[in-house]
Formats: C-alpha cells, structure tokens, sequence
C-alpha cells in the first residue's frame, strides 16, 4: 500500500479517500480485503507491520483503526469484534478492587455488564447524575476512583456532559476518564480534545453507518500508558477481535461519514422541531432544542450538528407507545442506530428494569431519506 502526501487534508477528505492509501502493486483506490489469519515474518523472523496472527492485528483493522485514530485525533486506537467488547475492555483491564463511577445514564448493554460481571471481577462501580459535576467531585472526593465512564449525547434520553470540566475534575483526583461518543461521532464531538483520555465507537452504528457490521473501536490519547497495554493484551489473549470484513466494511462506511452525520443532524433538528410543536408528544429528548437541560453545553462541545438520535414520550403506557411504532410505513421498527435508513422502536422492550427508561418512550433514528416522508409518516403514526 502507498499512501499519499495527506498530512493537510481535512478529516472529511483523509475519510473519503481512505487516508489517501492506494495499492502500490494495482493503483487500487479501494483497500483489498485480506482474509488471511496468518501472516509470514521477514527474513530476519521479525515479523512484518500487518502482524504475525489476526487476533492480533491485521491489514483491514490496522487501516480502520488508523482511521478512526486519525478522526479523533488519537495516539492509538483498537478495534474489538462488538460495541459492547470495546466499551468493557476497560473495565477487563481495571485491577482487582478498582472503582469506577459510571454515569447513570449510559446505553443498556454498559449497565448491564457492570450490573452482571463488575462484582464476579472484583470490581466496584457508583452511579451518578453526569449532568451535576457537583455530584462526581463528591464521589471522587470520597472514593478512590481509576475510572470515569461518561456516555455524551447519553442513550436514550440523550443528555449532555460537560466532558472537559468533568475530565479535569477527574484528573485532580488520579482518574483516567473514557467517553462512550458513539452518537456524536468524531464529526460532532472529538472528546479527547476536551481531556478524556478515551473515547469509545459502537462502529456498528453512525462509523459504518449501512447496519451490515459488528465491531467497536476505542482511541486513546496516551499508547503509552499502562491501562492501553493491558487493553491491548486483553483483546489479544481474550480474543474479541474485529474480523477482517468488518474491518474493510467499516473503512467502507467511513468514507461517506461526514455526509451522513451531517444530513441525519439537519433532519433529526427539523423532526424534533416538528414533534415539539405536535399536540400527539408529551415532550421530545433531543440536545438541539434549546428547552433541552444540556444544550447550551451541546452548543459549545458539539459542532456541526446535535446527532441524528432523539426520544419522544407519548401518552399513555406501553401499549399505547407500541401501537405508535405498529403504524410505521417509512421508519422501520427496529432496534440498533446510526444507519442510513430510520428507525423507531419502543425503547423499553429492549431493556430490563435494570434502566429506568419510561414505558411511553420511543427511540428514533433518523436517517438520510426525505425528511418530508420522515414527517408525513411520524404524522400519520401520531394520528
């Protein structure tokens, strides 16, 4: 692979073009994909820049890896087989008796990790309200704390975090902070920029964008510091490895990122503009409102947009909220975000009483389609 002289380029153009990397031996502009699991050392046994091993590292997750790297302007990033494998590996990675204070509202899969496996692991978690940093500086006043999990906007009610006040307090107190910014993407929010030390991608939602991959990824500012060694050692001898397709799909996705987050932010702001005004919604969840708690801080910390995801509360109950989503014609009921097409599901089914989501809450994604059709079809369901 040879790769062009990009080291000006804007991040929507290193994305578009792949970081600027063409096949030396074809001229290729689309990276090949390689399935091979092994590879051979060099002459000299030292092994090559794509790894010995796939559970390692590989020419298709390097790439990918070197791309959201690039995005969040990182100092190294790691690709995992799932969203939910590189938002724990963290917490594998914690010693025996750490504590973590985690937001209390994070996506369900977070929580419920924590609540099923932190105690069997030894480890000790506190929840508390992100958008009071009064609140974490006490907890990290009285209890010595290794890590911050923030989740910004936060899934499903999308609040907002101060990342860097609530970096900068963490700091002061000995703590590494990571930032779960799957919503926002690096084209809305680069956390590192604003003191975390991590920040962790879903890749299956808004990075690849087509809903035909699995995978996660987690940037970090320092590759140095002890934690990512031992994030590294625990993705190579626990195994939860991005395969190689997804790999080169997710490269494939990103090169349409910035198009993607861009429009699905301008429709999701006119959607949430419509259902604030509808007499059907008793309130809508979405940081660009300026009624939301946190947009002031979204204002400041986002750019370019508020993301494509928002919440809405109906009347009435469960069953009330599910015979909204049945009328669906456009929108499709599903679960998952980030994808081209729309989405609306009853957020609550696919959680537990572990959360404390309402039962009239709806979870919209929106997507690239006509935002006239997105509307006309919300209105036909409110009917």
């Amino acid at each position: 692979m040879s790769e062009n002289n990009s080291s000006s380029w804007r991040p929507e153009t290193m994305a578009a073009q792949n970081l600027g990397i063409e096949d030396a031996a074809t001229g290729a502009v689309v990276p090949a994909l390689s399935l091979s699991t092994t590879f051979t050392r060099n002459k000299d046994y030292s092994a090559r820049e794509t790894g010995t091993y796939l559970r390692d590292e590989g020419p298709n997750q390097r790439l990918a890896e070197s791309m959201v790297c690039m995005l969040d302007k990182g100092d190294g990033a790691l690709s995992f087989g799932s969203g939910i494998a590189a938002c724990t590996a963290p917490f594998h990675a914690l010693g025996h008796g750490a504590h973590i204070a985690v937001s209390s509202v994070i996506y369900y899969g977070v929580l419920s990790w924590l609540e099923n496996f932190a105690g069997q692991r030894g480890l000790d978690y506190t929840l508390f309200d992100a958008t009071s940093p009064d609140q974490l500086a006490e907890l990290l006043q009285a209890r010595e704390t290794a890590l911050v999990w923030l989740e910004t906007p936060a899934n499903p009610t999308w609040e907002i975090t101060n990342i860097r006040h609530c970096s900068e307090l963490a700091h002061s107190h000995g703590a590494l902070v990571v930032v779960d910014s799957t919503v926002a993407t690096p084209v809305l929010t680069r956390p590192l920029e604003l003191g975390a030390d991590m920040v962790c991608h879903a890749a299956t939602k808004y990075l690849n964008g087509h809903s035909d991959l699995l995978g996660g990824i987690l940037v970090t500012s320092d590759s140095e510091h002890p934690l990512w060694e031992r994030i590294r050692l625990h993705r190579k001898f626990s195994g939860p490895m991005m395969g190689s397709l997804d790999a080169w799909l997710l490269c494939r996705g990103m090169r349409t990122l910035f198009l993607r987050v861009r429009r699905q932010s301008q429709s999701a702001l006119a959607i949430a503009d419509y259902l604030d005004a509808h007499p059907g919604i008793e309130k809508v969840f979405y940081p660009g409102l300026p009624s939301h708690p946190g947009h002031e801080i979204a204002r400041h910390q986002m750019h370019e947009g508020f993301g494509g995801m928002l919440s809405v509360l109906v009347p009435g109950g469960r069953e009330e909220a599910i015979a909204v989503v049945r009328k669906a014609r456009v929108f499709k009921q599903a679960t998952s975000l980030g994808g081209v097409e729309s989405l609306i599901e009853h957020r609550k089914s696919s959680e537990s009483d572990v959360t404390s989501t309402p039962q009239n809450l709806l979870r919209l994604s929106v997507g690239i389609e006509a935002v006239e059709d997105l509307v006309a079809d919300l209105d036909q369901m409110l009917k």
